[in-house]
């Protein structure tokens, strides 16, 4: 079984994303940026297995889909996920490397639970992903419940993005309380709030606190960026309920990997943190990983 870290949130990597990331990020007129150097940047699938292998990951989380958007709020982040046939060709080539979470549209209905059910039985998936902001739906809208009772009966753990949107979306349905009902509904779903809850992380810490079923990630968001009281978290009550993941391409293996060694965490709290804990979350990985 491959030991090193695990990177629950990795967008698609391919060097034809960088020009699909650059349109999105001009058309919504946003001021985010994303990796240029080309050591954390954009590469082919073998550039980076060779950077995992230099940096001690294992595997890698991409957010899969072939469904266009559902509806008016249509954020572009589906033609920035991989397909399908990208994720199999991948994995394929490097079993339990790159591994997928189904990224879904509640818009969809039951066309959409289907779909995400084969897609659980038939790839290399290990996980339910959504992009809350696109959907403009709370994590307790009734269109979720049935991915939710998907996720329960799978045993796989849903991600989902909360905190403020980083485009021109309402960023009100990423509030991580909206969590609360969900949790305490399927309490063997195993929830990952991801990019920290920004600008509402005491709010997401104190669902993690609450829950023994939801965690913290923090794809998009380096340490640098964190307040004192996610860092107390870390070090303390929530060394269990944090995961590394990377959000790239918003911020570099690299770059992410090199603050984290600026904490100085202890070797256990690093360990649980990069590896330990999302292993514990995402429990196929350890029967594909090879």
């Amino acid at each position: 079984m491959s030991t090193g870290a695990i990177d629950y949130w990795c967008n698609a990597f391919t060097p034809d994303r960088r020009a699909l990331w650059d349109t999105l990020i001009a058309a919504q007129g946003i001021p985010l940026k994303v990796r240029r150097d080309e050591k954390d940047s954009f590469t082919e699938p073998d550039g980076m297995l060779a950077r995992m292998d230099q940096l001690g990951i294992a595997t890698l989380l991409i957010p899969t889909c072939e469904l266009a958007p559902h509806g008016p709020l249509d954020a572009g982040f589906e033609p920035l996920a991989a397909r399908p046939d990208e994720l199999a060709a991948w994995a394929t080539r490097h079993p339990g490397r790159f591994v997928g979470s189904w990224s879904l549209d509640p818009g969809h209905g039951m066309v959409g639970v289907e779909r995400a059910e084969r897609a659980l039985g038939e790839g290399p998936f290990v996980a339910l992903h959504i992009h809350t902001h696109s959907f403009d739906r709370p994590l307790d809208h009734a269109d979720y419940y049935p991915y939710y009772a998907l996720a329960a009966r799978h045993d796989v753990p849903v991600i989902m993005q909360v905190g403020a949107s980083g485009g021109h979306m309402p960023s009100e349905c990423g509030r991580p309380i909206s969590i609360d009902r969900p949790a305490i509904y399927f309490p063997g779903v195993r929830f990952v709030l991801s990019h920290t809850g920004w600008p509402w992380e005491t709010e997401a810490i104190a669902m993690a606190l609450k829950f023994p079923n939801v965690y913290l990630g923090t794809a998009t968001q380096p340490p640098k960026h964190w307040p004192v009281a996610l860092l107390d978290f870390l070090r303390g009550p929530g060394r269990r309920k944090m995961i590394f993941g990377s959000g790239f391409p918003v911020c570099g293996h690299r770059h992410f990997l090199g603050q984290v060694d600026a904490l100085e965490l202890d070797a256990e709290r690093r360990r649980l943190f990069l590896e330990d804990n999302a292993r514990a979350i995402f429990t196929r990985l350890e029967a594909r990983a090879g």
